[in-house]
């Protein structure tokens, strides 16, 4: 359990973040449930966050971020699309594995060699 003063840290971490767009905050000695906890309270924030084995990044990308991200995102529709390659684009969703004590949340990411693999679904076993 996320003891109250720890979760007091991460609501005010999540409102300074959230404050500040184009920042990045690096936390040290972060838990899992931490790490799941902060990932529930942004849900539906426009902060991203990487976590690696207790070592958590809070990133607020700067307004123009959105403006690349989809330029990009595009680029790699359009060649999939002139080079005939079948892909699938899950947006920013957000992948991690507690196992591996990791997660990212990209701003797009896509099945391009494995997209037959992946074809329709809504939810993945990463440990395969």
């Amino acid at each position: 359990m996320v003891s109250n003063a720890a979760n007091e840290t991460q609501r005010l971490l999540t409102a300074q973040a959230s404050q500040i767009k184009g920042t990045s905050v690096v936390l040290r000695n972060i838990s899992w449930q931490q790490y799941e906890g902060l990932l529930k309270l942004l849900e539906r924030s426009a902060s991203h966050l990487a976590y690696d084995d207790g070592l958590l990044e809070i990133m607020t990308p700067p307004p123009d971020h959105e403006y690349f991200s989809d330029s990009l995102a595009d680029a790699v529709k359009d060649i999939a699309d002139e080079l005939d390659m079948d892909y699938d684009c899950y947006g920013s969703a957000t992948w991690r594995r507690e196992l591996k004590k990791a997660g990212v949340e990209p701003d797009q990411c896509f099945y391009l060699q494995n997209e037959p693999l992946v074809r329709g679904q809504l939810e993945f076993d990463l440990s395969t």
